[in-house]
């Protein structure tokens, strides 16, 4: 186990002579590798774009339809202070549910992997929360927090972080092999120091797919809740308010600020997943 063993340097790869590779030793194998699955998500999404633009010129496609990639990136450049202070806005509300969410999701997950008595309690609980509708959760949540709050735009991104985390954690605790815990336990180890040294290494992966799914469900979620009231400001409330002004290309502008907020999200989770998967054994 990492952290109390360390692990032996890396052996080079297989086939990759040495003298073939660079001065800090990197293969450069690697790096054609990383550009190929960069190169073929970029030019789907470029080939896209383009089918996309063709489409609203050859077919005059008004904008109250659908307007074009260039008329959108056009008014997203026009009003980018606005989409970026909207989207901070909806970004802090989505980080503290995530937080929040994925902090109570692990929380649970613990005790449900140690109490199973606990787990068939909490799982008719868990998928009542599943199938919640935001859009019935979040008008009830402004009448109990307030209309002029952002507590219920964080708690309804919690609840749906809650769920993904909680379920792909609690399988991830029980993918631990009984004989590790035996060989702790003959150790003389306590139910703290198996969990703290075995059962949570084991289930970072888990808990980190869990992680991934919930980062955009966070967004999402965040935004939904803006759409259906609250106080001003946010990506949700920014679109609702371009479109019924029958601005829809700034709508649209707003809408392509939601997705690279999502993305952002969803690469900040994968680099923390890929760092703490190296830093405890996982893969």
């Amino acid at each position: 186990m990492s952290g109390i063993v360390q692990d032996p340097p890396a052996a080079p790869a297989a086939g990759v002579p040495p003298e073939t590779r660079g001065a800090a030793g990197i293969d450069p194998g690697r790096f054609s590798g990383l550009g190929r699955h960069v190169a073929a998500p970029l030019l789907l999404g470029a080939a896209a774009l383009i089918l996309w633009q063709g489409a609203v010129w050859v077919l005059e496609i008004e904008p109250f339809i659908v307007p074009g990639p260039l008329a959108i990136a056009e008014s997203f450049a026009d009003n980018a202070a606005n989409v970026m202070g909207a989207a901070v806005v909806t970004g802090v509300n989505a980080a503290v549910g995530l937080v929040l969410g994925a902090v109570l999701g692990v929380a649970a997950a613990v005790a449900a992997a140690a109490v199973p008595a606990l787990d068939r309690l909490a799982a008719p609980v868990v998928v009542a929360l599943s199938v919640i509708p935001i859009v019935a959760l979040a008008p009830v949540l402004y009448t109990m927090f307030g209309a002029d709050q952002q507590a219920t735009r964080q708690v309804v991104a919690g609840i749906a972080v809650f769920i993904p985390v909680y379920v792909n954690s609690l399988r991830g605790f029980r993918q631990v092999k009984p004989v590790h815990r035996d060989l702790m336990r003959s150790y003389a180890a306590g139910k703290w120091q198996i969990t703290r040294s075995v059962t949570l290494p084991s289930a970072v992966p888990y808990m980190f797919t869990g992680l991934r799914i919930a980062s955009s469900l966070a967004v999402v979620s965040a935004l939904i809740a803006e759409y259906f009231g609250g106080p001003v400001g946010g990506l949700g409330k920014s679109v609702t308010s371009a479109a019924s002004s029958s601005n829809y290309t700034l709508a649209w502008a707003y809408v392509l600020g939601a997705v690279l907020l999502g993305l952002l999200f969803y690469a900040v989770t994968a680099a923390l997943e890929k760092y703490f998967s190296r830093h405890t054994g996982g893969s």
